[in-house]
C-alpha cells in the first residue's frame, strides 16, 4: 500500500530537482551569448592595427553588422523551431553550434572568413535567448515570471563584463586568437550538463502527448505556431510588442556604441567618457534586479511604461552638462531603466502569449528588435558625423523611448485566449 505514494514522491522530487536546474543552466547560456556578442569588440581594435589583415573601421563595421544579422536571422527562426521539435534539444543545439563556429573564429585569415564565421554563429547566438527565456519564463515559482526574467538577463552583462577581464589577461600574452578560445571552454562544461540535467517544456510535452490523439490536419495547424502570433486578437500585440523591441534595443546598442564618443565631443576626457560607459552598465545590472521586483509588485505591462517613460524622462536630462557627479547620477538612471525596459518587454511577451507559440513569440521580438540594434550605432555615427550628437544624440534617444513607451501602451489588453 506504501509503493504507490512513495513512488509518486520520488517522480516529484526528480522532477523539482530537474526544474532547479533550469535557471542556472539558462543564465550560464545568456552569459556565454554576452560573452561571443561582445568578444569583437575587444579584439577589434587589435585587428586594425595588424598590417596582415589591412581593416579599416569600415571593414570592421561590416563585419560587426553581418553578425548581428546573423543573430536576427537566428532569432527569427529558431523560436519556430523551439516551439515545433522542443527547447531542450534547441538549446543543446545552439549553444554547441555558436561554440565551435566561436572556436573557428580563433583560425579566421581573414575579414571575410570572419565575417561569415560570426554570421553562422550569430544564428545560434540568436536562438539562445527566445528559448531561454521561454524555459524560465515556464518554470518560474508563481508570481516571479518578470524578476526570474531579469535576473536571467544579468548574466549577458556578467558574460559582457568577463570578456572585457579576460581581454586585458589574454590578448597581450596570447594574441586575439585567445579571445575566442576562451569563449568556447566553458561550452565543453555546459552542453553536458544541458544534456543531462535540463528538463523539456512540460507545456511542448503536454502538447506532443494530446496531438498524438488528433487528426493529421488537427496537428499540422497546432504545430505552425507562427499563426497564433496574428490569431485570436494577438495580431495587435504582435506587432506592438516588435516596436518596442526595435525601439529598445536601438537604445542599447546605440548607447554602448556610443556614449563615450558622444560624452568626449561635449567635452569630457576620454576617462570621464569611460567612465561613464561603465556607469551606464552598472546602472543596467541594478535596473535589472529592480525592474522584475516591481513589474510583480504592480504588473509588468505598468511597469514596462514606466521604464520607458522614465528612460526617455533620463535620457533628455542627459543633454544638459551638469557639473561634477551630477552628470554619473543621470547617466546611471539612464542606465537603470534603458536597458531593463527591453527586457522586461521580453518578460511581458513571456507572459502574454499560449505556452506553445511562446518561444516563436520571443523570437520575433527579438529577432526585430535586432534591426534596432543594428540602426542604433549606425543613426550615433550619423549624428556624430554631423557633428550634433551632443545634445541632440540624446534627444533622439528620448523620443526612441517614448516610442518603446507607446508601443507598450498599444499592446492592449491581453486577448481572452492568454
Amino acid at each position: 500500500m506504501t509503493t504507490e505514494p512513495r513512488a509518486a514522491t520520488s517522480g516529484s522530487t526528480a522532477r523539482d530537482a530537474a526544474t532547479g536546474w533550469v535557471r542556472p543552466l539558462c543564465w550560464t547560456a545568456v552569459a556565454l551569448e554576452g560573452f561571443d556578442l561582445v568578444v569583437l569588440g575587444v579584439v577589434m581594435p587589435v585587428l586594425l592595427r595588424d598590417p596582415t589583415w589591412d581593416l579599416d573601421p569600415a571593414g570592421a563595421s561590416v563585419v560587426v553588422t553581418v553578425g548581428l544579422l546573423g543573430v536576427m536571422v537566428g532569432a527569427l527562426a529558431v523560436g519556430p523551431i523551439a516551439d515545433v521539435v522542443g527547447r531542450r534539444a534547441t538549446m543543446i543545439g545552439t549553444v554547441a553550434g555558436f561554440s565551435v563556429l566561436t572556436l573557428a573564429c580563433a583560425f579566421a585569415p581573414n575579414p571575410e572568413v570572419l565575417g561569415g564565421l560570426r554570421f553562422l554563429a550569430g544564428l545560434g547566438l540568436g536562438g539562445v535567448l527566445p528559448v531561454a527565456l521561454a524555459l524560465v519564463a515556464e518554470y518560474a515559482p508563481p508570481g516571479r515570471g518578470s524578476s526570474s526574467t531579469t535576473i536571467l538577463m544579468t548574466g549577458y552583462h556578467v558574460g559582457a563584463v568577463l570578456t572585457a577581464l579576460l581581454g586585458i589577461l589574454l590578448i597581450a600574452p596570447f594574441g586575439w586568437p585567445a579571445m575566442f578560445v576562451a569563449g568556447t571552454v566553458p561550452a565543453l562544461i555546459l552542453v553536458p550538463l544541458l544534456w543531462a540535467k535540463l528538463p523539456e517544456s512540460a507545456a511542448f510535452l503536454a502538447r506532443r502527448q494530446a496531438g498524438g490523439s488528433r487528426d493529421s490536419s488537427w496537428r499540422a495547424e497546432r504545430r505552425n505556431p507562427l499563426t497564433t502570433l496574428f490569431r485570436d486578437g494577438f495580431a495587435r500585440p504582435t506587432i506592438a510588442f516588435w516596436i518596442s523591441s526595435f525601439m529598445g534595443l536601438l537604445l542599447v546598442y546605440g548607447l554602448n556604441t556610443w556614449l563615450p564618443e558622444i560624452m568626449r565631443s561635449a567635452g569630457y576626457e576620454l576617462g570621464a567618457a569611460l567612465a561613464l560607459l561603465l556607469v551606464l552598465n552598472i546602472g543596467a545590472i541594478l535596473g535589472l534586479l529592480l525592474a522584475g521586483t516591481v513589474a510583480n509588485r504592480i504588473g509588468v505591462r505598468p511597469a514596462t511604461i514606466g521604464w520607458f517613460a522614465a528612460a526617455t524622462l533620463f535620457l533628455a536630462l542627459l543633454s544638459i552638462r551638469l557639473p561634477g557627479i551630477g552628470v554619473y547620477v543621470s547617466v546611471l538612471l539612464a542606465g537603470i531603466f534603458v536597458f531593463s525596459a527591453q527586457v522586461l518587454v521580453y518578460a511581458y511577451v513571456s507572459q502574454l502569449y499560449p505556452a506553445e507559440a511562446r518561444g516563436t513569440a520571443l523570437g520575433t521580438a527579438s529577432g526585430v528588435g535586432r534591426l534596432g540594434a543594428i540602426a542604433g550605432p549606425i543613426i550615433g555615427g550619423a549624428l556624430l558625423q554631423a557633428g550634433i550628437a551632443y545634445p541632440w544624440g540624446f534627444y533622439v534617444f528620448a523620443v526612441v523611448a517614448a516610442l518603446g513607451a507607446l508601443g507598450v501602451v498599444l499592446v492592449g489588453r491581453a486577448p481572452a485566449r492568454a
